[in-house]
């Protein structure tokens, strides 16, 4: 069964092939199976507590194999910002028995197979994943094995990769979206650490150092803290041999792995900030306290964001663009492992007024709440929203992230029941959720006004 027929299957699009069955859980010494839906099998390696999720599809010319690490810039604190995206670059900088020195780094196997690879950092989870046909599976599981516990983490390492963060942090720097969002979100999250920036504080990147990384390393690279994705091309009952043959002898973490026990306080009123630098059109971002991804809210946050900005007849798009007010408007939840934020941004264009824009945006937010929305409405986005989630999911690599973005996000089975839980709100749960989080005591206001240069 194909990818794209299993995700039609989970979101009820197209109709189950007569005849086509789903594989059953194969049996491997050392694993444990925990639960199947959806064509995902979930199995634990016993000697360390490794998760592992099985997608295999036969029909698919390569696989995809992810480790997922449950570390992103949650598990910072002052002082300490940036590392986990820091030690996502030098995990590329070769290990005991993978490195340039041998000849046999990780670059050097992936190029030579044809292989495409990369890792990407967020405040949930820090990921490494490559996509590749199966011949090459066995040599990149070695060596992701061995970069989880043998990173050689060098100071050399860490100058020649200071340039490459540095320069990813001037262009965040240097786009006012970007820079807005970032103070957006450090004014909203006082106490929990979604007020730090993924990159880091600037201060915190530059007083790096390779003894810090390595604590960080080694509090949270461990097995019972990743979870490995294989989507594709595979025979799982030997690549889980593969696995626990290669990742096998890593023990559990030798203590817990921290938890983030922090929670923000109640907000007890409106928080505005202003951002001013060069540029030449202006922005407005205004952030309310949403729920997190596993709350039931969850849902209909969501289609309260389709609503307010799916297409061009979207509340926002209508009330915005339509009337020359912005050139962008949109809506939507952050669903994250810890409560995440409902945005709406506004890009404006020269000369425009933020308080114009901003007294719109909320007369929309306002008339949901007095008004609602029809079951017509949520049919009309939950449509194209649907097409685009097929769209996101045809390919090992693009459902790979989609699942590992559940696994994130606290249940990787969110992968498979989004869609039905989405349908099954309605039009009272939207007008509630909006209620309930739109308030202008929870909200968070940010506007960044271009100056000229002189």
């Amino acid at each position: 069964m194909s990818v794209r027929r299993l995700i039609c299957t989970w979101l009820s699009l197209c109709p189950l092939i007569a005849g086509t069955v789903m594989a059953q859980p194969v049996e491997v010494p050392g694993f444990t199976h925990v639960r199947s839906l959806g064509g995902i099998d979930e199995y634990r390696l016993g000697a360390n507590g490794l998760t592992v999720l099985a997608v295999p599809d036969p029909a698919a010319t390569v696989v995809s194999f992810q480790v997922l690490y449950r570390v992103g810039s949650r598990n910072e604190a002052a002082g300490t910002t940036g590392d986990t995206h820091l030690l996502e670059h030098l995990m590329f900088k070769g290990s005991r028995h993978y490195n340039k020195a041998l000849g046999n780094s990780l670059n050097s196997y992936m190029e030579r197979v044809g292989a495409n690879f990369n890792a990407t950092t967020s405040m949930d989870r820090t990921n490494y994943f490559g996509t590749l046909g199966r011949d090459a599976l066995e040599g990149y599981i070695a060596i992701e094995a061995d970069r989880m516990r043998n990173l050689l983490l060098r100071p050399e390492d860490l100058a020649s990769e200071m340039t490459v963060v540095r320069n990813e942090y001037e262009r965040g720097e240097n786009s006012p979206f970007t820079a807005l969002f970032q103070q957006v979100m450090a004014t909203a999250y006082q106490a929990h650490p979604y007020h730090h920036p993924t990159i880091g504080w600037r201060s915190d990147i530059e007083h790096a150092n390779v003894d810090k990384l390595r604590r960080f390393y080694d509090t949270f690279y461990w097995p019972d803290n990743a979870t490995v994705i294989l989507v594709g091309d595979f025979q799982p009952d030997q690549a889980l041999g593969w696995i626990r043959q290669y990742y096998g002898s890593i023990p559990r973490a030798p203590k817990a792995i921290p938890a983030v026990t922090t929670e923000e306080p109640p907000q007890q009123g409106p928080r505005r900030l202003v951002l001013k630098r060069a540029g030449a059109t202006g922005n407005l971002i205004i952030a309310f306290k949403g729920p997190r991804a596993l709350d039931p809210d969850a849902a209909a946050l969501t289609v309260l964001g389709l609503v307010l900005s799916q297409g061009k007849s979207s509340r926002l798009y209508r009330a915005l663009v339509d009337t020359t007010v912005a050139t962008q408007a949109g809506a939507g939840f952050h669903a994250l492992r810890d409560p995440g934020p409902f945005v709406v941004t506004v890009s404006l264009p020269p000369d425009a007024k933020h308080e114009q824009a901003e007294k719109i945006a909320w007369t929309e937010l306002e008339r949901i709440k007095t008004e609602g929305v029809t079951r017509e409405d949520i049919q009309r986005v939950l449509g194209p929203y649907r097409a685009d989630q097929v769209y996101q999911r045809d390919g090992v690599r693009s459902t790979s992230a989609r699942l590992g973005n559940a696994v994130s996000q606290g249940d990787w089975t969110l992968f498979v029941t989004e869609l039905e839980a989405l349908e099954k709100v309605t039009p009272a749960d939207v007008q509630r959720v909006a209620r309930k989080y739109l308030v202008e005591n929870q909200s968070t206001t940010g506007w960044f006004v271009p100056e000229k240069s002189s």
